[in-house]
């Protein structure tokens, strides 16, 4: 496994992903993912391995990256997916650097960390084209996009996620950036339940939106996103821009591109962004899809 990092290119100052198995691009390796969270390595497994192989390959990477005082073992095969000290000691949470902006990282306590590292490209495609909007951040979980937004220059971002507690903790994102908070709201509602909630402070330039493939009573994205997608005229500003994210698997580029076709043809297709070179996937279409759209409701 620590054949496939190239440690002499690595920028220790940037969090990012190390080694992408779970893409099945490395045979053999595709339950494993192993993340830089400075000052940590975190090592994500999917099914059970050799305890002795495992704690070699974490000695070997401690050993390459003298800033790693810990190496994690988070275990997603297992009930609760526990969290345990491989080398070095307990460290429980962390801020990170990405494009210049700062992020808080918790390990062992929920199944995410708190940031996305396949999102990356996505986070700086809107702090490049943020300047002046009004923002609309759906699903936004720790709110990323939006410390992203306001970074670049953003006039107002919403965020809306479910999860009060993952609002709370886009709000000390914003914090840590020393951001004016009085540019950025939190509503924790349910999405589907509150279009008339959220037109309130549209219409807006930019919306986002980045929902789970599957949340148990809440979403299931193959059966919901249209919902989304058809009430875009109603939250959006004529020639504002939408990035509509997707994480399954199952759901191709393809399938994006058609909800938006079916559900509101005034959007125009005009660019995917790709994620890091380091999310190699076996197979095209398997791994995240993110695609930018204009709204002209003149053109049909």
């Amino acid at each position: 496994m620590i054949e496939h990092i190239d440690f002499s290119n690595l920028d220790l100052l940037e969090c990012q992903r190390l080694f992408h198995g779970r893409g099945h691009y490395y045979p053999g390796l595709e339950h494993i993912n192993i993340d830089w969270l400075s000052p940590v390595v975190l090592i994500t497994l999917y099914q059970e391995v050799d305890e002795d192989w495992l704690k070699t390959q974490a000695l070997a990477i401690k050993n390459q990256l003298a800033p790693c005082q810990t190496v994690l073992v988070q275990h997603r095969c297992r009930r609760l997916a526990p969290t345990q000290v491989l080398v070095g000691e307990e460290i429980e949470h962390t801020q990170v650097q990405e494009l210049g902006l700062s992020y808080h990282i918790q390990f062992g306590k929920a199944q995410n960390s708190g940031l996305f590292l396949d999102m990356k490209n996505g986070r700086e495609w809107v702090l490049k084209h943020s300047q002046g909007k009004k923002v609309l951040n759906l699903f936004s979980y720790t709110c990323a996009f939006s410390v992203a937004a306001i970074a670049g220059g953003a006039e107002q971002v919403v965020n809306v996620d479910l999860s009060k507690a993952s609002l709370s903790k886009g709000r000390e994102n914003h914090r840590l950036n020393n951001h004016p908070l009085e540019k950025v709201k939190f509503e924790g509602v349910d999405i589907f339940k509150s279009y008339g909630r959220l037109k309130k402070y549209g219409p807006y330039e930019l919306l986002i939106c980045d929902p789970p493939s599957f949340q148990k009573g809440s979403v299931n994205i193959e059966r919901d996103y249209s919902k989304i997608i058809r009430r875009i005229p109603q939250l959006l500003a004529p020639g504002g821009q939408l990035m509509l994210c997707l994480n399954s698997p199952d759901l191709d580029e393809g399938f994006l591109k058609a909800e938006v076709g079916r559900e509101c043809p005034e959007c125009a297709f005009l660019e995917q962004i790709r994620p890091p070179e380091v999310f190699k996937e076996a197979h095209q279409g398997k791994g995240l899809k993110v695609l930018i759209f204009t709204y002209q409701p003149d053109s049909v």
